[in-house]
């Protein structure tokens, strides 16, 4: 299996001890991680040409992936703090 680009520890290299510790101990954080590997998986498909999506589906799926990483910066932060 080929490394996917923008994992969340690539995302937050920096914050490898906040991902582990929100991964175990927020189900939220679990559900919005489990969403951001789906999306951000699917993104790396349709951009290495595997699945074929239409400019406004990328454009789309691109949008929910920032969407969730916003999300997960501020839990990170908290965490971090």
């Amino acid at each position: 299996m080929s490394h996917t680009p923008h994992d969340l520890h690539a995302e937050f290299p920096d914050a490898a001890d906040a991902l582990h510790t929100l991964k175990i101990g927020n189900e939220h954080f679990g559900k919005l991680a489990a969403q951001y590997h789906d999306v951000n998986r699917e993104i790396h498909r349709i951009d290495s040409g595997i699945e074929p999506a239409s400019d406004d589906r990328t454009e789309a799926l691109k949008k929910e992936r920032l969407s969730i990483l916003d999300q997960v910066a501020v839990m990170v932060k908290d965490v971090s703090a």
